[in-house]
């Protein structure tokens, strides 16, 4: 079981009046993550009868499946004058479960965190409820630094491997390859029918399934909901606009796409179209779609904005006049410019890579990520090996 990166989060966010949320994509070590943070506790002085952990995936927690049945179970159990840990794995499961966890935290002495697989979960009455009184700690699938280190391979195996199939965690485990992707497939069809089509309420799941297609054949692309229902319709699977923008909206909930949008670098704005969608793991895409080895480019660009947002960055499609740059990357006040091609031997190529960080007028670093083994640093822009990017958070 490798250490996740966002443990040391969760241990600095340890005793604060906050609840801790934890969201992303079902099987993407959530639950693995509370488990980690649990043992740290255990290993530093908390005694087990201070933790709770419910899951709620768990038929033994059926009957907790009801918020006065949860409060009731919980404050039970509650530690007299020490502090209690409790965790609420998968809770949008519970209705209303907001009722009960607002109602735990105003007590003394509780320190609670809770996950969930769908951005509705931060939605609605809770976070009108909790408002101001929760941080989210969003995660995704294993980074290629973490599945190198869980998987044991050499740099090469694991980025082949990686690239391929993805970075969900047990699936990184499995050798056979029709097992793996039994093992993705369940993950996909479980993630389409419970957090999107139940929630949703959506009849038409061969229609999703189409829309799940199209955007995973177009990351890296600027698609507009015209551009998916038309495309959808010229297939014979005739659908509106509306409906294709509900889809994608639904499926963003779910964690299974991110949403880049698009910044004006030299008007200073934010722009409200044409933005860009990316797969949350390359192993759900190859599952779908199959090896696509002339989508090399998109992959790779699809692999740097996951690894950027796990950084804890802001992502933004970047244009620069009538040019555009892969990703602006902005965390704390400080900015990174990304270009990502799969190669920049050809100078045709490097020409049009650079030209737009030639309109640029700060001083922030500017970086091309590519798959050619040989670093470089052309007028202040660094060219830079995906692999070695990957494996350093300084890049």
């Amino acid at each position: 079981m490798v250490e996740r990166s966002y443990l040391d989060k969760l241990i600095g966010l340890r005793g604060s009046r906050l609840i801790k949320v934890v969201t992303g994509v079902r099987r993407c070590g959530k639950s693995t993550l509370l488990k980690q943070y649990q043992a740290y506790l255990l290993e530093h002085g908390v005694d087990r009868s201070q933790i709770i952990d419910i899951n709620f995936e768990d038929l033994g927690n059926e009957q907790l499946l009801e918020y006065h049945a949860l409060h009731d179970y919980v404050t039970k159990r509650l530690q007299a004058d020490k502090v209690t840990y409790i965790f609420l794995d998968e809770v949008q499961a519970v209705p209303d479960f907001q009722k009960a966890v607002d109602s735990l935290f105003i007590r003394e002495d509780t320190d609670i965190y809770i996950t969930g697989s769908n951005a509705h979960l931060l939605s609605g009455e809770l976070a009108t409820l909790l408002s101001g009184r929760y941080i989210e700690i969003p995660v995704l699938p294993l980074s290629f630094a973490e599945y190198m280190t869980l998987t044991g391979q050499d740099r090469h195996t694991a980025w082949r491997n990686y690239f391929e199939n993805g970075g969900f965690p047990y699936a990184a485990q499995i050798d056979d390859p029709d097992i793996r992707r039994d093992y993705l497939s369940g993950i996909y069809y479980t993630v389409l029918l419970k957090d999107v089509a139940a929630r949703k309420r959506i009849n038409d799941i061969g229609l999703l399934e189409s829309v799940v297609r199209f955007m995973f054949d177009n990351v890296g692309n600027i698609v507009s909901s015209k551009k998916i229902a038309d495309s959808l319709t010229s297939y014979g699977r005739k659908t509106s606009s509306v409906t294709a923008e509900n889809y994608v909206n639904a499926l963003a909930d779910a964690f299974i796409l991110y949403k880049a949008e698009r910044y004006d670098i030299q008007g200073k704005q934010h722009l409200r179209s044409l933005e860009k969608y990316y797969a949350v793991d390359m192993g759900l895409r190859s599952l779908l779609l199959g090896s696509r080895r002339r989508d090399i480019g998109h992959i790779l660009e699809n692999i740097v904005y996951l690894e950027l947002i796990r950084r804890g960055y802001d992502v933004y499609v970047g244009k620069a006049g009538d040019l555009e740059i892969d990703f602006i990357a902005e965390r704390s006040g400080m900015v990174r410019y990304y270009q990502v091609a799969a190669t920049v031997l050809d100078t045709v190529t490097f020409e049009r890579e650079t030209a737009p960080f030639r309109k640029i007028r700060d001083n922030y670093p500017k970086y091309i990520i590519t798959m050619d083994e040989l670093p470089s640093d052309e007028d202040g822009i660094k060219i830079v090996n995906v692999v070695d990017f990957l494996l350093s958070e300084d890049i």
